[in-house]
């Protein structure tokens, strides 16, 4: 396995996941998430783990949450 070089707790906000349809809402909070990841760590393999996934579905398509709170590692 690759070396951890980087860790990092960020506060994600995703009030812009809002503004897409509702039943669609989820699934853009999650591209909102490899966005922000991929800006703040410089990489654009960005790959999320099941629990944040079920953290953002957990209230179904419509109603994602405000803001999530991550904890990012990158690897070389």
């Amino acid at each position: 396995m690759a070396e951890k070089t980087q860790e990092q707790i960020y506060i994600i906000p995703l009030r812009d996941a809002r503004r897409a349809p509702r039943w669609k809402r989820s699934h853009t909070a999650i591209k909102d998430i490899r966005k922000y990841l991929g800006r703040h760590l410089k990489s654009t393999d960005v790959k999320l783990d099941r629990s944040i996934n079920e953290k953002i579905w957990d209230r179904g398509a419509e109603n994602p949450p405000s803001r999530v709170r991550v904890r990012a590692m990158k690897f070389d």
